[in-house]
C-alpha cells in the first residue's frame, strides 16, 4: 500500500520541535525583513550604520576576491604577452637587424662612390693620364718594394712614367709587359724623388727605407726648418715627376732632414693613373715660352 501524501511527524518529539522551530524562524525572519523593508522605504538614513557595519565586515573577503581577480588578469596578460607580444618583439628585432644591414650596405656604397669620384678626378685632371689601371699586387714587407699594375705597352705605358693614386704619388714604372707593368714604389731603397715642402718650397730628396717610410734629406744644410705634420710634394726637378704631386707627411725630425709617412699606401690604393713623364714643354699649367724673334738685318752700303 502506498504511503499517504500528508505525512505527519508522528510521536517523535525531536521531529515535532524541529518543525515548530523552523516555522517560528521563518515567521521571525519574514517579520524582520518586512520591518527592514518598511524602515528603508520610510527613512533610508536609519539603516546607514548597519550598512556600514556590514560593509566593514565584508571588506576583507572582498579585498581578497579583488586581488585574486587582479592576479588572474595579470597571469592572463603574461600568457598573452608570451604568445603575442613575444612574437611581435621577435619581428621588431628582425627588422632592426635588417635595418642595420642596410645601413652598412649604404655606408659601403657611399665609400665606393667616393672612391670612384676620386678616380674620375684623376682621369679629368691635368696632365691627361696615359692609362688608368688596377694595382693588382704589391710587396708586403721587404727591403725592395715593387707593385704590379694592370696596364702595359698595349695601353701606352712606358718605362719611367710616374704612377699615382687619388692620395698621391705611388712610384714610377720600372718594367713594362704587354698588359702589366712593374712599378718601383717610393718606399724602395733604390727610389729617390726630388721633393719640396708644400708651404714654402724648401727642397729636399726623398729616399725609401726598409721600414716603408721615406728619409727626407735637405739640400741646404744648417738649421732644420722642417716640422712634424709638414706636407711634402714633388718639386719637378730633373723631370719625370710632375711638380705638386702629394708624396708624404713628416712624422719625425732628424739631424739633416726628417722621416715621413707615404700618403699613397699601396695596401689602400686600388685604382692608379699612369701619366707621361714631366717636362716643362708638356706641362699645361706653365705659361708657353715667348716666341723667338729672328735677328734683325741691317741693310746699308758696303764699305769699299
Amino acid at each position: 500500500m502506498a504511503p499517504p501524501a500528508n505525512r505527519r511527524s508522528g510521536s517523535s518529539r525531536r521531529a515535532q520541535y524541529g518543525t515548530f522551530f523552523s516555522y517560528v524562524a521563518g515567521v521571525i525572519g519574514a517579520a524582520i525583513a518586512g520591518l527592514l523593508l518598511v524602515t528603508s522605504l520610510a527613512s533610508p538614513s536609519t539603516l546607514s550604520g548597519l550598512r556600514g557595519f556590514m560593509g566593514d565586515l565584508t571588506a576583507a573577503p572582498a579585498k581578497w576576491t579583488a586581488s585574486s581577480r587582479a592576479a588572474g588578469g595579470t597571469m592572463l596578460d603574461v600568457l598573452g604577452g608570451y604568445f603575442i607580444t613575444g612574437a611581435e618583439t621577435a619581428k621588431l628585432r628582425r627588422e632592426v637587424t635588417l635595418a642595420r644591414i642596410h645601413l652598412a650596405q649604404n655606408a659601403a656604397l657611399k665609400s665606393e662612390n667616393h672612391r670612384l669620384k676620386m678616380a674620375l678626378n684623376l682621369a679629368n685632371a691635368n696632365p691627361q693620364p696615359v692609362a688608368n689601371a688596377f694595382l693588382i699586387a704589391s710587396t708586403a714587407a721587404s727591403t725592395r718594394r715593387f707593385a704590379t699594375i694592370s696596364a702595359g705597352s698595349n695601353q701606352g705605358v712606358q718605362v719611367g712614367m710616374p704612377v699615382r693614386s687619388p692620395l698621391g704619388l705611388v712610384g714610377r714604372v720600372l718594367e713594362v709587359g704587354r698588359n702589366t707593368a712593374r712599378v718601383l714604389l717610393l718606399a724602395d731603397s733604390e727610389s729617390t724623388v726630388p721633393v719640396r715642402r708644400a708651404s714654402d718650397g724648401i727642397p729636399a730628396f726623398a729616399s725609401g727605407r726598409p721600414d716603408g717610410q721615406l728619409q727626407l734629406r735637405l739640400i741646404s744644410l744648417g738649421i732644420n726648418p722642417l716640422k712634424i705634420g709638414d706636407a711634402i710634394v714633388t718639386s719637378g726637378s730633373g723631370g719625370l715627376f710632375w711638380p705638386g704631386t702629394p708624396v708624404a707627411v713628416v712624422t719625425s725630425l732628424t739631424v739633416d732632414g726628417a722621416l715621413a709617412r707615404v700618403l699613397s699606401d699601396p695596401a689602400a690604393s686600388e685604382i692608379v693613373s699612369i701619366s707621361p713623364a714631366w717636362n716643362p714643354v708638356n706641362d699645361p699649367s706653365l705659361p708657353p715660352p715667348p716666341p723667338s724673334t729672328p735677328p734683325s738685318v741691317k741693310y746699308g752700303k758696303a764699305k769699299p
